[in-house]
């Protein structure tokens, strides 16, 4: 992903966000994604479902744009963190614990929001916290995308400049989350959980413990060299 400070780096940030939406370690979150803006969308209607939907990947948005001005009012030192060996070993214990909940050998956490409780749909506040909750669950899949972005905005150390790209980038990211949000009846149509879901979970698992075995041999060469 190549930005040169230009207009295009937002279409290039957004389709960026939009590619990793649809991969498929983001599908176990669209369910509970469905479930809960359907449950709160009193009017019934797709016009509340997508407003709905935009303040709850509104919430990613804020999440990760939190992590934009944090590298950016770092700079340099954002960039020598990067480079710290223990930085990459941290990363990768991150990683392998995340695959392992993709391997249900340790059990994933929940959103600590219960789909079969009506929530008032002017109670904005907790749709925000479960878009914040959903942008930590789907971090893994963001992650390099995430932080290429993130080096860049630390490079330039532009504050407003780093927030508006994550922000479009947060927005990439929930499109799928959004088609469901304001679709809800689509999912009686995403295919049932079973044996293929499983699958999934694992193939998503052999990726991020290969993204952690990059990793642990960066932090390892960091360490010698």
């Amino acid at each position: 992903m190549n930005l040169t400070g230009s207009f295009l780096d937002y279409f290039i940030v957004f389709g960026s966000g939009v590619l990793v939406s649809f991969t498929p370690c983001v599908y176990p979150v669209m369910p509970l994604t469905a479930s809960f803006i359907g449950g709160i969308n009193t009017k019934g209607t797709k016009l509340n479902g997508l407003f709905l939907s935009l303040i709850y990947v509104f919430g990613m948005a804020i999440v990760y744009c939190s992590f934009a001005v944090f590298a950016a009012l770092t700079g340099k030192v954002f960039g020598q963190i990067q480079n710290n060996p223990i930085i990459y070993l941290i990363v990768a214990n991150v990683l392998i614990l995340s695959a392992l909940a993709m391997f249900d050998i340790i059990p994933l956490p929940t959103l600590g929001f219960s789909t079969h409780h009506k929530i008032k749909s002017k109670n904005l506040w907790a749709v925000v916290l479960f878009g914040m909750a959903s942008g930590l669950v789907v971090g893994p899949c963001t992650a390099p995308v995430l932080g290429t972005l993130l080096f860049y905005v630390a490079s330039k150390q532009n504050i407003w400049h780093g927030i508006s790209l994550l922000f479009v980038f947060s927005y990439g990211v929930g499109a799928s989350l959004i088609l469901l949000g304001t679709f809800s009846g689509m999912i009686a149509n995403l295919p049932k959980s079973g044996l293929w879901l499983v699958r999934v979970k694992q193939f998503c698992g052999v990726i991020l413990l290969i993204a952690a075995e990059y990793f642990l041999i960066k932090s390892g060469s960091l360490w010698l060299f």
